[in-house]
């Protein structure tokens, strides 16, 4: 039969691997050393170093003594305080109560004179006086009242009314009759049949002109003062 040329090779290979392939028992480790154990924030990220802070960026040194500090001692003082304060609480003014005002049962208490009941405006230096802005208002409301009125009285000088003499008058009566006359001859001159539309329509104007004529005749006979508008 055949035999490999390989096959002492293969068994040295497995003789000597065969012991680690031994499973009675945990498996040998490196146990580790107990010198290396895990502290606190170890794993924390750590911050690189603070830099030192200029002199011009230095906060201002604090009024609060410091721990090293010692209060001085041995100084003594000839005022008597209580003679002082005495004095003090005989001569002075006794404190004011604040006014207030109670706004419920159970007694809250609210400053009065901010609370709007104490009429402070009227101590006002310019309580009373009218601002300004008022006055330059009305000023100029005046003003321009006064232009208005200034702008109408020419307008009307230029369009006066001017009074008809008895003479112009007399005449312009004379000339509405004069035309009221040839109106009606006329009118009389029509024929006594009106078949067509525009004999109707003449007859119409020519009635329509006098009774215009007769109207203004009749109201410059009523009146004995005409006054006509300048143009």
């Amino acid at each position: 039969r055949y035999i490999s040329m390989f096959r002492p090779s293969v068994k040295r290979e497995a003789q000597k691997n065969k012991a680690q392939c031994k499973t009675m028992g945990p498996a040998k480790v490196a146990v580790p050393s107990p010198k290396s154990f895990l502290q606190k924030h170890s794993k924390e990220p750590k911050l690189p170093p603070r830099k030192k802070e200029q002199d011009s960026k230095k906060l201002p040194a604090l009024s609060v003594p410091q721990r090293t500090d010692h209060p001085v001692m041995g100084i003594q003082s000839k005022k008597n305080f209580i003679n002082t304060n005495a004095v003090a609480a005989i001569t002075g003014l006794p404190k004011k109560p604040q006014p207030i005002y109670v706004d419920r049962r159970q007694g809250d208490k609210h400053v009065l004179e901010t609370s709007g009941p104490v009429p402070k405006y009227i101590k006002k230096k310019d309580y009373g006086v009218t601002p300004k802005y008022v006055t330059r208002r009305s000023e100029e409301m005046k003003r321009a009242q006064k232009e208005y009125e200034a702008g109408i009285l020419e307008h009307l000088k230029k369009r006066a009314m001017k009074r008809l003499s008895d003479e112009e008058r007399s005449s312009l009566l004379q000339g509405l009759k004069k035309n009221w006359e040839e109106v009606y001859r006329e009118f009389q001159g029509l024929s006594v049949e009106i078949d067509t539309i525009s004999k109707k329509m003449y007859k119409e104007k020519l009635e329509s002109q006098m009774r215009q004529l007769e109207h203004d005749i009749q109201v410059i006979e009523k009146h004995k003062v005409i006054y006509i508008a300048n143009e």
